[in-house]
């Protein structure tokens, strides 16, 4: 009996790239084409039951996915067998990634279950409405609450609390270590209690430190407000992400990752109207606009707090509740859709239950791939270019000579070109197949504008002029949504996945704190000893990325060169024998 890659076919696939079994059928989707399923067996799917073996109906012929809503293309065939092949399709296989009985779907897992593309897209769109926006819902609470202090030093906030912008930066660079100690212990502790319990329990505790920023008094209670919401907030990114997985396959989290962080930018442009209203309140009961400001938003956020304990449902089986309703938001044939056709793409998410904790070892485990070591590399220095100057954007514009309420205003220019260009850029990855060098373009897009801030003096400038460059610098293309999707499907395993989201993020906000010192008093206003620097790590970004796509194709022809000489049987003996768990397995791929 011959086998088949799963990259083969889809090469999006994470841990699919494991041994697939199939034929499609002569109905199944036609986006894709038969020839590419030469070498997967013809006989039909069985089985094994308590009455012995079940015939099971034809699958879907394994093809390139609607990724988008509005695709379609000639063929598309809304009644065609969706259900794509996987290892539950031969007996051999199908033992080694059965699922535990204790896992939270185990009701609903059925490798015989089949369905039509009309109802998986239908199915996708009811996930998006309710599942995906209440996530970028919370995430603009998270944004509103953390990035308001760029708001706020529009104010006289430094000048009230008796600050200069080493002060400031100290404040940024608190809150950045304090978020990067509390993501691992927050991811386990999301692992532990279930993050449909722990995400709002943090959006609770964090509004209430934000909301007391109001009684800031000086320095120090600055600095311990801002490290109490790093500590709180932190975890936040990669408990969401983590929870959006129980719901979609990799390539769809992948586009959602992409409007998740669109809804950052949606924020940060929220945010600049609302500053502009709420910072005209100076005066009001004695109380300077940025009192008001913090109030106000944080109250918001308390708000959306408690309205996520009812949004946010355990697990696609487990929607049914007193507030949610007693018969759940997706019908039984919905549920069954839902996890075998997640579980089919990728069956280590079965591997544990979602209120399992990870124990030491497995923690150490995880922190020990080192498969996964370029990502964080790259985590760590891709986003210090544009994150000095944003950080900044609103003292350097009034040190242009821009008003207060003005200069709220002229931020919004480049958060919305951002989220475009985001968008953009996750869309192009996606559809290209190509991961790498597609996240390398926000360096390329970079290097030219900050090869002219380093050259060029923007203070001595027309204000106009030097806000365009800015603007069309901070209008970067960011790879952070293709790299957090990245991390989790070079993962390959829910124990791994959990740790590794939180490690990614961690270095994210390591850059972060590095970002927050580049810019010095003792450097202004030209700031030409930190533009050297950022201008360095851009060029040096283009090389990380570079060697990283020469990394994993490298280790993927290594195991390649292995798995394709075995035989059947040798390859059916090692997955039923081997320690080899999650990327470690000869059969998985890297995605690069």
């Amino acid at each position: 009996m011959s086998t088949v890659l799963a990259k083969d076919i889809d090469l999006h696939a994470p841990v699919g790239d494991v041994l697939l079994r199939g034929t499609p059928s002569e109905g199944s989707s036609s986006n894709g084409s038969s020839d590419d399923l030469s070498d997967v067996t013809k006989t039909p799917k069985v089985k094994t039951t308590a009455t012995g073996y079940e015939t099971a109906s034809p699958l879907g012929a394994p093809s390139a996915e609607k990724r988008f809503w509005w695709q379609r293309n000639k063929t598309y065939d809304p009644n065609a067998i969706a259900t794509q092949p996987s290892v539950f399709d031969d007996p051999d296989t199908a033992k080694q990634y059965q699922p535990p009985a204790d896992w939270e779907n185990i009701g609903r897992f059925d490798p015989l279950a089949r369905w039509t593309w009309g109802e998986e897209h239908k199915l996708i769109r009811k996930i998006d409405f309710k599942i995906m926006i209440w996530a970028c819902v919370m995430f603009m609470a998270l944004e509103l609450d953390r990035a308001n202090i760029n708001q706020a030093v529009t104010d006289n906030f430094l000048k009230d609390l008796h600050m200069n912008t080493n002060d400031y930066n100290l404040g940024n660079t608190v809150f950045k270590l304090s978020f990067l100690c509390a993501e691992l212990p927050s991811q386990l502790v999301s692992k532990w209690m279930g993050p449909d319990r722990w995400i709002p329990t943090q959006m609770m505790l964090w509004s209430i430190v934000a909301t007391c920023q109001f009684w800031l008094s000086g320095r120090r209670s600055f600095l311990v407000c801002r490290a109490l919401l790093g500590i709180i907030q932190g975890g936040f990114i990669p408990d969401i992400i983590l929870y959006l997985s129980y719901f979609y396959k990799h390539h769809e989290l992948s586009l959602r990752l992409g409007f998740f962080w669109t809804a950052m930018s949606i924020a940060d442009v929220v945010a600049a109207f609302l500053a502009f209203g709420i910072l005209h309140l100076r005066g009001v009961h004695g109380h300077a606009g940025w009192r008001w400001l913090f109030l106000i938003e944080g109250l918001f956020t308390l708000v959306v707090g408690a309205t996520a304990f009812v949004l946010m449902p355990p697990s696609p089986t487990q929607t049914a509740s007193r507030l949610r309703g007693k018969k759940g938001w997706f019908t039984a044939r919905e549920e069954t859709i839902i996890i075998n056709r997640v579980i089919r793409e990728d069956p280590t998410k079965s591997g544990m239950h979602n209120r399992q904790p990870i124990t030491p070892k497995l923690l150490w485990k995880s922190m020990c791939d080192f498969d996964l070591w370029p990502l964080y590399i790259i985590g760590l220095t891709f986003q210090i270019p544009e994150t000095t100057p944003n950080q900044y954007l609103t003292l350097t514009l009034k040190g242009l000579g821009f008003g207060t309420f003005k200069t709220n205003l002229l931020v919004i220019p480049s958060t919305v070109f951002h989220m475009i260009t985001m968008m953009a850029l996750t869309y192009a990855a996606e559809i290209w197949g190509e991961l790498t060098l597609t996240s390398m373009l926000g360096q390329v897009w970079a290097l030219p504008f900050l090869t002219f801030i380093y050259a060029k003096d923007i203070t001595r400038i027309n204000k106009w002029t030097a806000f365009s460059i800015m603007s069309l610098l901070l209008s970067y293309p960011s790879a952070h949504p293709i790299q957090v999707a990245w991390n989790s499907r070079n993962s390959n395993a829910v124990r791994s996945r959990t740790v590794s989201a939180a490690l990614y993020n961690m270095f994210v906000q390591a850059s972060g704190i590095i970002a927050s010192n580049i810019y010095r008093a003792d450097d202004k206003p030209r700031y030409k000893r930190g533009n050297r620097a950022l201008l360095s790590l851009c060029i040096m970004n283009i090389g990380l990325y570079i060697l990283t796509k020469i990394y994993y194709v490298w280790r993927n022809k290594t195991r390649a060169a292995k798995w394709d000489v075995m035989t059947e049987e040798e390859r059916v003996h090692y997955l039923a024998t081997t320690m080899d768990e999650g990327n470690k397995r000869l059969d998985f791929r890297f995605a690069h």
